[in-house]
């Protein structure tokens, strides 16, 4: 098959993941006005879709170990049209988060076995940079989500939003079905229950647990950041309607570009010295979203979501290579940590905003920043 297909293929189910996953994010205002509910209540329908990740993450690359990649893959785009669709005819606050925990439960299979297909069909040289190709189409389709749902919101209404984006995951899965080549170099578990014993496994593994620790933090702050900003600039003096919300989240393009780069950084610098620099980067821009300027709030978004797409695509890539067997189980178990710091960086800092408002929820994110430096700076060693 032609090279850029087969790129596309594993690009397709990145995008169309994390176009639902954070599609509802630039209507948080807008859900809270509907439903009646304060900040900290309409942040659960990103935290349930965390937490459903967070459980099913290990089980769905289990499974994939037994079942094959492809068409795991493929049906669990399918299946994720459903719970989306149904969305749009929710009756209440309850019922939203609801169906945002199902969709949780269908998201795993997606991104976790993509990776690991990638991590087993590209030489270990290519890997990164096949991975960094991946993370950009979910950068994009994370925008595209804020964006989009935004858009469609003040034109035709959230809940049409959401039938155009069931009908464009459902078309999705069936293209992926035709251009996602069958794993070749795929290596089936022996079953379920070997599948469960290489998952402890990882679980004894040190660099593993340093490198889920990263992945903790890293969803954590971009939960925290890219959530509570929409309630900055919704109220006065910015006072933002839900098509501008979701266009901020243009900054997330920055991560599409500097991923394309990504292989060639990490072999010029290495993995630790580069996570670490781009951690303080991070922070500095975290720090910029704090100076009451539109522009400013939008450059320190920039800075913070190229950081953070450059180091859960090191990271996530860094659990491919690392990982002997039951590749697939070991970045489920990444997947698991990385949206349990999403769970926590969405109601965390609900917390320090009813406290000390943005300025708290900034400090917040910052501390977590230097915490997974120093976890990067004494155990990702070679």
């Amino acid at each position: 098959m032609n090279q850029s297909l087969r790129r596309a293929a594993v690009g397709i189910p990145g995008f169309c993941a994390f176009l639902i996953l954070y599609a509802p994010q630039s209507l948080l205002p807008t859900l809270a006005q509907e439903f009646g509910a304060t900040p900290a209540d309409i942040s659960l329908t990103m935290t349930a879709t965390a937490l459903a990740i967070a459980i099913t993450a290990p089980f769905a690359g289990a499974i994939a170990d037994v079942l094959g990649r492809k068409r795991v893959i493929v049906a669990a785009m399918i299946l994720l049209a459903v719970p989306t669709l149904l969305i749009a005819f929710t009756p209440s606050l309850h019922a939203l988060i609801a169906l945002r925990f199902v969709q949780g439960l269908v998201l795993p299979p997606i991104f976790t076995v993509v990776v690991a297909y990638i991590g087993e069909e590209w030489p270990p040289a290519e890997a990164t940079g096949v991975t960094g190709l991946y993370m950009a189409a979910t950068s994009f389709g994370g925008f595209c989500g804020r964006f989009f749902a935004g858009l469609l919101a003040d034109t035709v209404g959230w809940r049409n939003g959401f039938v155009v984006f069931a009908a464009l995951t459902f078309a999705c899965g069936l293209v992926v079905g035709v251009l996602l080549p069958r794993e070749r170099n795929f290596v089936r578990s022996e079953g379920l229950v070997t599948a469960a014993h290489q998952m402890l496994g990882h679980l004894r593994n040190p660099r593993l647990l340093a490198i889920y620790a990263v992945g903790f933090g890293t969803l954590f702050n971009f939960v925290a950041l890219f959530t509570y900003v929409n309630f900055v600039l919704a109220a006065p003096p910015f006072s933002l309607p839900a098509t501008l919300l979701g266009a901020i989240f243009a900054t997330y393009l920055a991560g599409s570009l500097v991923l394309l780069w990504l292989g060639r950084a990490i072999a010029r610098f290495g993995r630790r010295p580069f996570v670490i620099c781009v951690l303080a980067v991070w922070a500095c821009g975290a720090a910029l979203t704090l100076v009451p300027s539109l522009w400013t709030i939008i450059g320190g978004l920039t800075i913070a979501a190229a950081c953070g797409f450059l180091t859960q695509a090191t990271s996530t890539a860094f659990v491919a290579v690392t990982a002997q067997s039951g590749r697939t189980s070991a970045i489920g178990l990444y997947a698991t940590c990385f949206y349990v710091g999403g769970g926590f960086g969405a109601t965390l800092p609900g917390l320090a905003w009813s406290t000390g408002g943005w300025p708290a929820c900034v400090a917040m994110v910052i501390a977590m920043q230097i915490t997974m430096a120093t976890v990067v700076a004494f155990t990702w060693k070679r």
